[in-house]
This record gives structure tokens, C-alpha cells and sequence, in this order.
């Protein structure tokens, strides 16, 4: 039983990187080229896609992490997972504080009613976002030690 609980808190993390980490590498660092309408299109795609599983995978990647955290054999293991998973909160934490309420500031906008402060907005989001993801980063990489 703990074996598959570790399983599957190491593969709900592995996707929860893989959700923000594919997003940043492939078009956050770009998103302040692109124009309003794109801009907008880009927020409520993302949103849409990625909203409702992960409202799911991040709390339950965290959940999965805390009850493998107590079938650890060893103390190294029991004390390289609780970082890990305090970096996971952190990524809950942005996300939720800071990563949302922008998003749904502007998924609804049109061009002509989006708010004068995008582009602080935008640039906020991607700060937070690239915090977000590099404490996912170190989670994964603590996780991923416990078993070296």
C-alpha cells in the first residue's frame, strides 16, 4: 500500500510540474509580444484547460504527498518530503492569492473593455508564475531525492 501511495503522490507532482512548467517554457516567457485580443484569447484558453483540473490535481498532489509522507521508513525520507510538499503549498498558495483572481480579472474582457492596467496585470501574473513554478520545480526535485 505505501509503495502505490508514493506512486501516485510522485506522478500527481510530476503532473502538477508538467502543468506549469510546459505553459512557462513554451509561451509565458513570450507572452508580453503578444496584442490584447491574443492576450485575451490566450487567458480564457489556458483557463478553460486548465482551471477545472487543476482546481483537482494541485490539492490532491498535496493530499497524496502528505499521506505518503507518513508511510516513509527512513527519517531522510520523512524530512526531504515535508519541503517538498511546503513548496507545493507555496504553488497553491500563489495560485490561488495571486494567479487567479488576475486571470479571471480578464478572461471575461473584450479589447475595448479591458482594464487599463493589463499590462501590470500581465506582468504580475508571469512574476507570480515563474515563483509558482520553481517551487513546483524544487518539490519535484526533493520528491524525486527521497528515493535516490
Amino acid at each position: 500500500m505505501a509503495q502505490l501511495v508514493n506512486f501516485i503522490a510522485g506522478f500527481l507532482l510530476m503532473l502538477v510540474t508538467g502543468v506549469f512548467f510546459g505553459p512557462w517554457f513554451a509561451l509565458t516567457r513570450s507572452l508580453a509580444g503578444f496584442e490584447p485580443a491574443e492576450f485575451i484569447k490566450i487567458t480564457r484558453t489556458l483557463s478553460k484547460n486548465l482551471g477545472p483540473t487543476m482546481r483537482f490535481l494541485l490539492p490532491g498532489s498535496i493530499l497524496m504527498m502528505t499521506l505518503a509522507t507518513f508511510v516513509y521508513e527512513h527519517a531522510t525520507q520523512f524530512y526531504l518530503s515535508l519541503p517538498a510538499i511546503a513548496l507545493l503549498l507555496i504553488s497553491l498558495i500563489i495560485t490561488v492569492v495571486v494567479e487567479v483572481p488576475i486571470v479571471k480579472s480578464i478572461e471575461h474582457c473584450t479589447v475595448a473593455t479591458l482594464p487599463a492596467d493589463w499590462q501590470t496585470r500581465r506582468d504580475r501574473w508571469i512574476r507570480f508564475h515563474v515563483f509558482r513554478t520553481l517551487a513546483a520545480l524544487l518539490s519535484f526535485g526533493l520528491w524525486l531525492a527521497i528515493y535516490i
